[in-house]
């Protein structure tokens, strides 16, 4: 039912592999396309990056003003219903 965490040191390698595997990407992709297309694409990529990282945000404020609402409207209830001796 859950999948097994690798241990650190497995973790550790398996992102040593991976930030190898980018490097080598990026030189082959700087050697195919030159470093202008590559630098056009990472900016880019930067750019979707930044605005998604703000629309998590604004979702993330938008949902704790909600909770507090809720959390202030059920504190009214339970004020009302305490003091009527309901």
């Amino acid at each position: 039912m859950f999948t097994a965490l690798p241990d650190a040191t497995t973790q550790a390698r398996l992102h040593d592999q991976a930030k190898a595997e980018a490097e080598r990407l990026r030189r082959a992709a700087i050697q195919n396309f030159g470093r202008e297309t590559v630098d056009a694409f990472w900016r880019g990529a930067d750019a979707v990056w930044q605005r998604s990282v703000q629309t998590g945000q604004a979702i993330a404020e938008r949902s704790a003003a909600r909770l507090k609402a809720r959390l202030a409207r059920q504190t009214r209830e339970r004020s009302t219903t305490l003091s009527s001796g309901v």
